[in-house]
């Protein structure tokens, strides 16, 4: 049965986590439609998806909206499925969190079993939203065919190894500020080629600095195109950004600076001028090394045969379909939420 279904981003990262999905969606013979608010506002997923305002979106009466935001437009009709924008990076205890409940949706589409576990005790406990374990559709292009978007990042190379470096937006724990003159010597040196991006959120003076690095040993790409660069690079080297946890599930090495939280699998350090140890670390894994990023990997995402697009969609169908379980209303602090948001909106009409 075909249907009509809505895409929701408040942010450009969230992108190509919707991309995967909207394909999906549309070679099943579904319409999809996107409203993008905030910081996503100016941007636009590629046609057929069609692109919708506030009023538009309410008056479609979606079978579904797919929020890959930490919140979704309560007063639009359909199933609101909560898709996540990022991996569980611990940048915050899990009451403010990745595990925060806000009582505005009715699925949560985990992405493994290491946040699939604590999702399914919190729906035990609230009873108003369903979990099913499908993938992240973000991760979908690292496992299939990109139409060579990986490979043409890495063209330029010509056959060096292949550095990616991403940072968070968050000042205290963003490395760009502190590691760009060691990544200009590495870039300087030659020998291996560079991949450089940083968060949309960054400030536009670290931008500018990064932008100085391009030439025939580094490119500075947008947030867009972050995964096919994370299928292009060799190594990481990151900071606390959920990129490490996207690029590990590939099984690659990763060198993380002063990440908050550091486990096994990561190459971490605290002082700029041992990048080059840590790189030649990262290109000589040891087999432990090797063993904890694949134990990571499992843990966070198992499912490597890109079709967490089709997954999302058919558990969808599930919880449209009672197969889920019944669910309760929506709490008290949901629906004060609910409130907010129209305030914040300015949209006071009727829901769709």
């Amino acid at each position: 049965m075909m249907a009509d279904y809505l895409l929701f981003a408040t942010e450009r990262y969230a992108l190509p986590i919707l991309q995967p999905l909207a394909q999906a969606l549309q070679a099943a013979g579904h319409g999809v439609h996107a409203w993008f608010a905030d910081g996503a506002a100016s941007a636009r997923l590629p046609e057929p998806v069609r692109m919708v305002g506030l009023r538009e979106a309410v008056a479609l009466r979606p079978r579904a909206v797919f929020s890959a935001a930490n919140w979704v437009p309560p007063f639009v009709s359909g199933a609101k499925v909560q898709l996540f924008h990022g991996f569980n990076v611990e940048k915050r205890d899990d009451a403010r969190g990745h595990f925060r409940v806000r009582g505005l949706f009715d699925l949560y589409c985990t992405q493994g079993p290491a946040t699939t576990a604590p999702f399914v005790e919190l729906a035990a406990r609230h009873r108003h939203f369903a979990v099913v374990e499908t993938g992240w559709p973000k991760l979908d292009p690292l496992f299939r065919d990109d139409d060579g978007a990986a490979a043409a990042l890495r063209a330029p190379a010509d056959g060096r190894p292949v550095v990616l470096f991403a940072s968070t937006f968050t000042e205290r724990l963003s490395a760009a500020p502190h590691l760009f003159e060691a990544i200009a010597a590495e870039v300087a040196r030659g020998d291996r080629y560079w991949l450089l991006t940083l968060h949309p959120k960054c400030p536009p003076a670290l931008f500018e600095r990064y932008r100085t690095l391009e030439g025939p040993n580094a490119a500075f790409f947008e947030t867009e195109q972050l995964v096919a660069a994370q299928r292009a690079a060799d190594v990481l080297v990151a900071d606390t950004t959920s990129v490490v946890s996207e690029f590990v599930v590939q099984r690659k090495p990763v060198v993380t600076f002063r990440n908050r939280a550091p486990k096994p699998h990561m190459l971490d350090f605290d002082d700029a001028s041992a990048l080059p140890q840590m790189l030649q670390r990262a290109f000589a894994p040891t087999p432990e090394l090797q063993a904890a990023l694949a134990a990571y990997a499992d843990a966070i995402h198992p499912l490597r045969d890109g079709r967490a697009s089709e997954r999302v969609i058919a558990a969808t169908e599930d919880l449209l379909a009672g197969r889920l379980g019944p669910l309760r209303s929506k709490p008290w602090g949901g629906r004060l939420r609910a409130l907010q948001i129209r305030r914040e909106l300015g949209y006071w009409g009727p829901g769709g």
